[in-house]
């Protein structure tokens, strides 16, 4: 690694290797909380892709990965596992630094990490080929194997958290993967591989290239010889993705926007309901594509909640996302400060109240990207801040007069990747789960996550599943191959009809 005036510059990892932009261009990454220059990193455009890419083809090709055995594959994993949670504390440290999100919800989010590697390897160790019914003398045995190269396009909300949702199943199925982490947040993806690579992963098996998604992204989406592309990010740039790879015909995984319902129903603690309700608002600033920026309640109770709710984002502490105290840290960049800002403007313009927030924090936390949370009521289901992904600590308070204008709420929007339900009764709850138009539903509970919950969303929010055994599947292909148990039909020989199926 090198400097420049004092400040470390960071090159792709492509073959194992740390390297420089083929140009010699670097970007630079800032911390969100002050400005600060973190690091320079490199800038990969078409030339840099199209090596990672290439090592990542040769190393496919001649089985270092794809053709070792499931038992040193699953051993491998493992120390990866192992090696990534010796330093969780320094990876929790770089990525707040980075991103900005608060270092006590950072090392709670990091830490369930290690069990994505341990699970899919122990998938991987356990997984069973099929032998399919076929009328006859034949035995038809169906076995999955890996697609090959596969791109990923990762964002920089969760950078190592949803980086490790497609990599994990990735490896541990076999394949050769490239990825291209956003560029406000790339550091953490690298010192990943290093790692990785540090752990036994071979060479060519795991490469990074950094840089902008107009010209590295897009390198990445355009070669034939990726057979997977793999993107979480926003709906318009899921559009662009799933139409470069239907051009290529290769497979596609799109996790996009979202605007979470949360959904209140009349007999649930409204004490718990604004504990959970605000959690799922405020968490991350915000900056989660599962956010619960849509609080539906009974227009009886919706007064009692949204005191409550008030009372408690009030009293959430802004400040240094390195201070264990910080319970909110700031946006990722100026212009997610920028959107949200001009987001609670339209929501005034459209009539809705702010009830508390709505404005920068004053003080020592103007130099950075710092948003109070904030809470709208007085909101109608077809204003822009209740349809449309901010982004930012910005929630919308609906009410509703019954289930079934509460249901027509929360399938009312373009988005279906989350929800969810606060209430007394978990039948009642999963029968109305059944009624919402999402992928992912939480009853009593927003943001759990699990190695083994398949993640994806409906309607705009995506296509295709993350994680558990559909995200492993997503990740193969199947080969079926058809045993004749007898002797050939030898069809020329005979004029007799011979039945062939």
């Amino acid at each position: 690694m090198t400097t420049l005036n004092g400040v470390a510059v960071h090159g792709h990892h492509i073959d194992g290797r740390e390297r420089p932009s083929a140009d010699g261009r670097t970007f630079e990454v800032r911390n969100p909380a002050n400005g600060t220059l973190i690091a320079h990193v490199a800038e990969g455009g078409a030339a840099d892709v199209a090596l990672a890419i290439g090592a990542a083809d040769a190393a496919f090709a001649d089985g270092r990965w794809s053709r070792m055995t499931v038992r040193d594959r699953h051993r491998i994993l493992n120390r990866f596992a192992d090696a990534i949670e010796a330093v969780l504390p320094d990876l929790a440290t770089l990525e707040s630094t980075c991103v900005g999100r608060p270092l006590r919800e950072m090392r709670a989010q990091l830490g369930r990490i290690p069990e994505f590697y341990r699970y899919f390897a122990a998938v991987a160790r356990t997984a069973e080929d099929a032998v399919t019914p076929f009328e006859g003398s034949y035995l038809n045995y169906v076995r999955r194997v890996p697609l090959g190269v596969v791109g990923q396009l990762t964002p920089w909300n969760h950078p190592l958290l949803i980086l490790t949702k497609k990599l994990a199943p990735a490896l541990a199925a076999g394949n050769a993967v490239v990825v291209k982490p956003s560029e406000l947040t790339p550091l953490t993806t690298l010192v990943l591989a290093q790692i990785a690579h540090d752990a036994g992963i071979p060479d060519g098996i795991f490469n990074v290239v950094t840089g902008f998604g107009a010209e590295a992204g897009a390198a990445l989406c355009t070669d034939r010889r990726v057979r997977k592309l793999d993107l979480t990010g926003g709906t318009e740039t899921g559009r662009v993705v799933a139409k470069l790879a239907g051009e290529n015909l290769v497979r596609v995984t799109c996790e996009l926007g979202g605007k979470a319902p949360v959904i209140v129903l009349p007999d649930a603690d409204l004490d718990r309901a604004a504990a959970g309700a605000t959690f799922a608002a405020f968490i991350a600033s915000g900056q989660t594509c599962v956010a619960g920026t849509r609080v539906l309640v009974h227009e009886s109770q919706a007064d009692a909640l949204v005191e409550r709710m008030v009372r408690r984002a009030r009293t959430i502490g802004i400040g240094d996302p390195l201070d264990l105290a910080t319970q909110l840290g700031p946006l990722v960049s100026r212009p997610q400060l920028e959107r949200t800002e001009r987001y609670v403007e339209i929501g005034r313009v459209e009539g809705a109240t702010v009830a508390c927030g709505g404005r920068r924090p004053d003080g020592v936390h103007a130099s950075g990207y710092f948003y109070e949370p904030t809470i709208f009521t007085n909101v109608r289901a077809e204003m822009r801040i209740a349809q449309d992904e901010i982004f930012g600590p910005v929630t919308c308070v609906l009410t509703y007069r019954d289930l079934d204008e509460a249901v027509q709420i929360a399938n009312g929007i373009q988005f279906g990747l989350a929800a969810s339900i606060w209430t007394g009764d978990a039948a009642r709850a999963m029968k109305l789960a059944q009624r919402l138009e999402c992928g992912i539903i939480w009853i009593n509970d927003h943001h759990r996550i699990d190695p083994s919950l398949p993640w994806g969303g409906m309607k705009d929010s995506g296509m295709g599943r993350e994680t558990g055994l559909e995200g492993y599947r997503e990740y193969t292909q199947t080969k079926s191959v058809i045993v004749n148990l007898d002797d050939p039909v030898d069809w020329y020989a005979t004029n007799e009809v011979v039945r062939l199926s």
